[in-house]
């Protein structure tokens, strides 16, 4: 049965599948259930975000192969398949009023065509599932906004012969789940943050939740919390893989795994879209499909 069930997640940049949803997909690998991991942008731009590695000249002048060697570490971690689509980095804009993005880069390319490259990944790997994050982009990165957009197209368009070909684009196929990324939500926040305070630990979560405050921001539907506390430490590994973006003394890490294990051991989901039947809340992102598989 494992064997006819697929998954599929759709990413940013390098780093990101470590850190939105990492433990669900080693939870299905260790199931036998194959995971594709697609990467749209090569993460060029992103800054160095670890403080040891900042002001290293090679890793400055070769930011792109530094992230690709560092996503086939976290993929090997993780254990599963990732493939890139391709697509240039856009960076994240600051200042205000903020500048233009810059030529060629993911945010600015054409939602259909760049759609195209993600169906033909669909239609050659046949995912039931496939996750992504919702119009904010998890937060307003360009990179994952357009993400976001070109997810939506592809689910339907994946069984669209006519708007993608299928001599260019391969044999149709119709995934019959999407759903949105939401492990940073609100509730977890909250429930991590009170539980450390009552132990008397200090948390990180504070200025987040002071943050929340000020945006207005609606709660998002949490529809699917998938138990995988199991493989919060191979989560943690992949992430630390990203050397360049994440510091392993920093506040990814800040919270006891044993307290996250007792306290919150599910990532969360929003079912966006799914053409079954299924019952919320769900446990399982192959809810209404396994039975059937």
């Amino acid at each position: 049965m494992t064997e006819q069930l697929r998954l599929m997640a759709v990413h940013a940049h390098p780093d990101d599948e470590s850190s939105k949803g990492a433990a669900t997909m080693a939870k299905y690998v260790s199931e036998g259930i194959p995971v594709l991991v697609v990467t749209c942008t090569g993460g060029e731009r992103g800054s160095i975000l670890n403080p040891k590695l900042q002001g290293d000249k090679y890793i400055e002048e070769h930011i792109h192969e530094v992230r690709a060697k560092e996503m086939d570490e976290a993929r090997d971690i993780l254990g599963v398949d990732q493939e890139w689509l391709g697509y240039v980095d856009s960076g994240l804009p600051e200042g205000d009023p903020l500048p233009p993005l810059p030529e060629g880069c993911f945010a600015l390319e054409d939602v259909d065509e760049a759609a195209g490259r993600l169906v033909k990944k669909i239609r050659a790997f046949r995912p039931q599932v496939i996750t992504t994050y919702d119009e904010n982009g998890g937060y307003p990165h360009p990179d994952h906004i357009m993400t976001h957009k070109i997810s939506m197209v592809a689910f339907d368009g994946a069984a669209d012969a006519e708007k993608y070909p299928e001599d260019e684009f391969g044999p149709v196929h119709q995934p019959q789940k999407l759903y949105f990324n939401q492990g940073f939500n609100k509730p977890r926040t909250i429930a991590l943050h009170e539980a450390l305070l009552e132990r008397g630990l200090e948390s990180p979560y504070g200025e987040w939740l002071e943050r929340w405050k000020e945006f207005e921001r609606k709660e998002r539907t949490l529809t699917t919390h998938v138990p995988c506390a199991d493989f919060f430490e191979i989560r943690d590994k992949a992430l630390i893989a990203h050397a360049t973006q994440i510091d392993p003394d920093g506040g990814w890490f800040r919270v006891p795994l044993e307290l996250q294990k007792e306290v919150w051991p599910t990532e969360e989901y929003e079912l966006a879209k799914s053409l079954v039947d299924t019952s919320l809340p769900e446990s399982d992102l192959f809810a209404g499909i396994r039975e059937n598989a």
